[in-house]
């Protein structure tokens, strides 16, 4: 069953594309027609592709790897903070820092120098600072914050990227694509759906366009947490039945006899 249809799509407006004359041929294929000098979008192909995208990112998530969601353009900004936390998945709806993943080891210092900030206020180090020093301090924590605050559990690179627009994030694209990790977007009548690995054509201007489709990706990937931990439960019943057998094995049928002749004496 398709995690979408196409009067859900129709209803939020995913088949609206832009004027014809901003254009890419690229995206020829994902349209249907023109009215009015605007391209519509073909929902039947945003269907069939939105669920490839779902269920590839359902088995990186069931596989326990990070999803990296990127979007920074206002409409898009509070919709993927609260898709991605509702599935405890990293994302960016700030400033895009240039070698966030080509020099990932430099952000995680900057994440650590945050980690430590917190540190020294809560052990009292920064109490005999003067205002004017623990303001200046405070600004930059909550710079880093602001810019950083969102991918602070993100250990390793992620195995995937989630883009809302093509062209506004081609810096992360870019940079996603040197490092070889797989590009999931969301992609309008301007953009060059070339450039990533599961795109789905689909409005990334409208609210209700941008929810529909973060909503089925996101179920997916909750699908695919559910699934791991139901695994891993499973593992840990069979290792424990395991361990208990072999626990009965160790008791050998000398050893019982003796101690069933023992509470006989007794």
């Amino acid at each position: 069953m398709s995690r979408t249809n196409f009067d859900q799509l129709l209803q939020a407006g995913c088949h609206f594309g832009h004027l014809r004359r901003k254009w890419n041929p690229a995206m020829a294929p994902y349209i249907f027609m023109e009215r009015n000098g605007i391209h519509i979008i073909d929902l039947h192909k945003t269907v069939a592709m939105t669920d490839q995208a779902a269920e590839a990112l359902k088995q990186i998530a069931k596989s326990g790897k990070k999803i990296l969601f990127v979007a920074t353009k206002k409409q898009a900004k509070d919709i993927v903070a609260e898709k991605a936390t509702s599935v405890n998945m990293p994302y960016v709806n700030e400033r895009w820092a240039g070698g966030m993943l080509t020099n990932f080891p430099t952000i995680r210092k900057a994440i650590k120098k945050m980690t430590n900030i917190d540190k020294l206020m809560a052990d009292g180090t920064f109490s005999n600072l003067s205002k004017r020093e623990l303001l200046q301090i405070s600004r930059q924590r909550a710079k880093l914050e602001k810019n950083l605050g969102s991918i602070a559990d993100l250990t390793r690179l992620p195995s995937a990227l989630f883009v809302v627009d093509v062209l506004k994030e081609h810096i992360a694209i870019a940079e996603a694509q040197r490092l070889g990790i797989p590009v999931f977007a969301m992609c309008d009548t301007n953009s060059d759906p070339n450039k990533v690995d599961f795109p789905i054509p689909a409005n990334d201007d409208a609210k209700d366009s941008i929810d529909a489709i973060l909503t089925a990706c996101c179920t997916a990937i909750a699908e695919g947490l559910e699934e791991r931990k139901a695994e891993k439960a499973d593992e840990k019943a069979a290792a424990e039945q395991s361990e208990e057998a072999a626990e009965g094995k160790k008791r050998s049928p000398r050893r019982a006899r003796k101690d069933d002749a023992e509470e006989t004496a007794e």
